[in-house]
């Protein structure tokens, strides 16, 4: 229940209600120390700004910093770079950092998801050439899943990799392909064996990006950046050997890829949300929106279900360190990415609501602050957008990407409930 204005602010940190293991504790005022001496002096005050030179130059300097103390995918073994870090630690340590809005380095596709799929699935050779580039960062991954018609079903994909000798010959197409202009290697599931169940016969390939038979296109989106790319691959080669899982297993070692993607930051992925949240009530309470009480209720049903997800993200917690592996379980991380998914598109619609006329502004920085989550601050090709107006629209494809939320409904009917396959259609 909301009575006015003044009760809309919840408690900033409501982690704090819990208690970790001593071990885990202890590891925590560590993390916090090291933060503490190592982030720029009064990054903790809450007037600390920096200007963009400065946010550059932090930026530059922080990676080397985070790389120097080990805090790069510091739940590797030791062996492959990183610090051996327990499940529980590696959770305390996302925490403190997200706790500290310290940021860690921003490559997705190489710390969260090829890596440790590499570490998994990929051959001793594998391991000793890429992860010492992902740790480092002179390699630059992107993810070659989804095809103009193969998205949602994935393993009806049509890209093909042929044996040429020592390589593989790749022809085909991959669409939505994130950061793939910026990228130096890509990791595509390909159809290698065309003459068995589709599934059985994808395999998992390491493809070089710089080559002449690669080509990218930006995809324009509605703020004017171009983020996501089609990839073409016209006799594009990799060599035999950066087959990750073995020949015509590609299809198991993506779902390890997309577990990864949809199991990561169980326990932190709901701060950004309550950031939004805490921006959102910030603008209706400038511009007078809180005293409207179908505002304030949908606020409210916002910070709700971002308590459910952080709940949900403890459950994760909790059978990943059992080891739990029924199949309610491996569906908990479909559950989440549906219901956080389709959670922000609904707040997003509360947000421009709140913002009014003002939501059509380029710049909104006096009334929306600065918008967690968004790195898209100016468009292309003179369409800019406000922060706000960014992350809304970026919010419209959260249903789509790592697996739509329909087939993420699909997931838990058929492994959770025990419904019934959804029927194929018929040619």
């Amino acid at each position: 229940m909301v009575s006015s204005a003044g009760d809309v602010a919840p408690r900033q940190d409501r982690d704090m209600d819990l208690t970790y293991p001593p071990e885990a504790e202890a590891f925590r005022v560590e993390i916090r120390q090291w933060l503490v001496d190592h982030l720029p002096k009064g990054w903790f005050d809450d007037d600390f700004r920096m200007s963009p030179e400065e946010k550059a130059a932090f930026n530059e300097e922080w990676t080397r910093t985070l790389f120097d103390g080990g805090w790069i995918c510091a739940t590797w073994p030791a062996e492959y770079g990183g610090k051996g870090l327990t499940t529980m630690q590696g959770v305390v340590l996302a925490e403190e950092f997200a706790r500290a809005k310290a940021p860690m380095r921003a490559d997705f596709f190489g710390d969260t998801l090829v890596g440790p799929t590499i570490l998994m699935n990929g051959t001793e050779e594998q391991k000793r050439y890429f992860l010492p580039k992902i740790l480092d960062g002179s390699m630059r991954w992107c993810q070659g899943f989804s095809e103009p018609d193969s998205g949602s079903d994935l393993a009806s994909l049509k890209t093909t990799a042929v044996a040429d000798g020592d390589e593989w010959v790749i022809n085909g197409q991959k669409v939505w392909t994130t950061q793939a202009q910026f990228a130096d290697y890509c990791f595509v599931l390909a159809r290698t064996d065309p003459n068995v169940k589709k599934q059985a016969g994808i395999s998992y390939l390491l493809v070089p990006m710089n080559q002449p038979g690669i080509e990218v296109r930006g995809i324009v989106q509605p703020d004017g950046t171009a983020e996501f790319n089609e990839v073409f691959f016209n006799d594009a080669r990799c060599p035999k050997e950066n087959v990750v899982g073995g020949l015509n297993n590609g299809w198991k070692v993506a779902n390890d890829t997309l577990g990864f993607e949809r199991g990561m930051s169980a326990t932190t992925g709901h701060r950004r949300f309550e950031e939004e949240y805490r921006r959102m009530v910030a603008m209706a309470q400038a511009n007078g929106s809180i005293d409207d009480p179908v505002i304030r209720q949908r606020l409210m049903r916002f910070y709700s279900k971002v308590q459910i997800l952080r709940i949900n993200g403890l459950r994760n917690l909790t059978a990943a360190l059992g080891g739990k592996r029924d199949p309610a379980t491996a569906a908990l991380g479909a559950t989440n990415k549906m219901f956080w998914s389709e959670m922000h598109q609904d707040a997003m619609d509360c947000a421009v609501d709140i913002a009014g006329a003002a939501g059509m502004l380029v710049d909104t920085s006096s009334l929306d602050g600065s918008w967690p989550g968004v790195a898209r601050m100016q468009g292309r090709d003179g369409y800019p957008v406000s922060p706000m107006m960014s992350a809304f629209f970026f919010s419209r494809s959260e249903t789509i990407w790592g697996g739509s939320s329909q087939i993420q409904r699909n997931i838990v009917g058929e492994k959770v409930l025990g419904l019934p396959r959804e029927p194929k259609p018929q040619a």
